[in-house]
């Protein structure tokens, strides 16, 4: 049974707990989208990390290794994180806000986030981390009520779950499409956002 962990857990416990909700997770029919998947994309990363980082939907390539962020844009993210100081396997919990590639990559719908939010719920209850990283409007639009632009909500704070800060990041997908690391880019402001959440991290 999916329930919400509403008080702190040791690691090994972290562990186990997110392993048994993989494995429901990779049985779930909640929604249309579990008849065209070929892999459920739970997570990859560490599970006691102190950052979060929640994406849209897994993606084909996504969908065939069943790992989140492992195409083009993932391969840019890495890049980015590392450059900040953020190592994939070490510092970062990844995952998306659903589990299964809606088709042609399509945006996933209301009902399709709906029915698998018990999931996305759960994992930030169990990984308790001290902030998440909304990367892209889908993620952010899953978790903040707002009608503004990524481009205008990017870097900024916002009360999370648990005590945790989220802020909400550009897209990997969006920056292939914005070549420049001039001052003032979308890739200039997203390496500054996670510099800023470097920093913000060694404070607590």
């Amino acid at each position: 049974m999916l329930e919400i962990i509403n008080e702190k857990i040791n690691e090994q416990e972290k562990i186990k707990i997110l392993q048994n909700l993989q494995e429901v997770c990779s049985q779930c029919t909640n929604c249309e989208l579990s008849k065209t998947r070929s892999n459920v994309v739970f997570s990859d990363g560490n599970p006691i990390a102190k950052i979060m980082l929640i994406g849209e939907a897994p993606g084909q390539n996504e969908d065939i290794r069943g790992v989140p962020f492992v195409g083009r844009a993932g391969q840019l993210l890495d890049k980015f994180l590392e450059e900040a100081g953020i190592l994939r396997k070490k510092d970062l919990y990844i995952c998306n806000t659903v589990k299964c590639r809606p088709p042609e990559n399509r945006i996933p719908t209301q009902a399709e986030k709906a029915a698998c939010k018990v999931y996305l719920d759960s994992q930030i209850s169990i990984v308790r981390p001290l902030v998440i990283l909304l990367c892209g409007m889908t993620a952010v639009n899953s978790m903040i009520e707002t009608k503004l632009a990524i481009s205008k909500i990017r870097g900024q704070w916002f009360n999370g779950p648990f005590d945790s800060k989220m802020m909400p990041i550009f897209h990997p997908s969006y920056l292939l499409r914005n070549h420049s690391n001039e001052e003032g880019s979308p890739r200039y402001f997203m390496q500054k956002d996670l510099e800023k959440v470097v920093q913000y991290i060694k404070t607590c």
